[in-house]
């Protein structure tokens, strides 16, 4: 199997993971906010500077459907992942 096979069964998997199989993520709190729940201080806790864009919460902004726009936004991160990855990498091979 060649490498540029291997890299467009990987995009395909990645891209089929992130609209699909990411909406079944946990909806559970991380470690972290558990530990802030339990502990008290969840509340002092700040939004990001950039919790207003249109990908903040693993979402994409302004869609009612909450499945589609959990796809979107995973989409756009793994294409937006591959292009700089594959930016980079071609980059390095120049040099």
């Amino acid at each position: 199997m060649t490498t540029k096979k291997i890299v467009q069964i990987g995009l395909v998997t990645s891209i089929f993971v992130a609209a699909i199989i990411s909406f079944y993520a946990s909806g559970h709190p991380d470690g972290l906010e558990f530990v802030a729940e339990q502990v008290g201080f969840l509340n002092t806790a700040k939004d990001s500077s950039v919790a207003g864009s249109p990908l903040a919460d693993y979402a994409f902004a302004g869609l009612e459907n909450e499945r589609i726009s959990v796809a979107i936004a995973g989409i756009i991160g793994v294409l937006l992942t591959a292009v700089v990855s594959f930016g980079l990498f071609s980059f390095l091979k120049k040099r």
